[in-house]
């Protein structure tokens, strides 16, 4: 019985995740627990759990008077979040730019295409993976383990307001494909590590430029 709880918790707590990472349940959406229930053909305990491991994480909060609601960007937790991965991403691609083979080149370049395909479809959730997919790709080629692992901590942290930068700021996401195409462009090429290093440094200060300015 336990384990059927868990299971049924897991699908609730996967539905409602989806939905807020999408944009579908926007900051200060109230989530009302019996029509998830409905909709999922669940009792309201399984939902209840899953809204309680969704707060221990900070995707939800509990208001007076309002109950379970979906908790509002902080901005300066985001903003200075992704200062930090500037650095440690510009000088993670840097190093990664000799180890770039022309299958991993196309692979990039093919994900910027989807990236662009999805933003026209205005797929918001599958754009921010699709981002994290192709700068994973070339971090993961650093040959440095510690600066690797201290990458995906960032990005993991980010993961509540990833999509919320794209969703609130539709021009900065066709910026960011433009760029990207860059990317791919000074690694195809073998550019200088220093050239490499600021321009994805400065990637990334632009979406957090763009999203103080939204």
């Amino acid at each position: 019985m336990e384990a059927k709880v868990k299971n049924k918790t897991k699908i609730a707590y996967e539905y409602i995740l989806s939905r807020i990472e999408s944009g579908v349940y926007g900051p200060g959406y109230r989530i009302v627990i019996d029509q998830i229930a409905r909709e999922l053909n669940l009792s309201s305990i399984p939902v209840r759990e899953a809204i309680r491991q969704l707060e221990a994480e900070g995707w939800i909060q509990y208001k007076p008077y309002t109950g379970a609601v979906v908790s509002n960007i902080n901005e300066k937790e985001y903003v200075e979040t992704l200062s930090v991965l500037a650095v440690l991403e510009g000088y993670a691609t840097a190093l990664s730019s000799s180890n770039m083979k022309e299958g991993t080149i196309q692979q990039l370049t093919k994900l910027n295409e989807k990236m662009e395909q999805a933003l026209h479809e205005f797929e918001f959730e599958l754009f921010s993976e699709l981002n994290y997919e192709f700068h994973s790709l070339i971090y993961e080629h650093c040959g440095n383990a510690y600066l690797e692992e201290q990458i995906k901590q960032i990005w993991q942290r980010m993961r509540r307001i990833r999509a919320y930068g794209f969703t609130f700021v539709p021009q900065r996401a066709k910026e960011s494909i433009k760029e990207h195409t860059e990317i791919v462009r000074l690694l195809k090429e073998k550019a200088p590590p220093n050239e490499i290093e600021h321009f994805v440094r400065q990637h990334k200060l632009n979406t957090a430029e763009a999203f103080k300015q939204r």
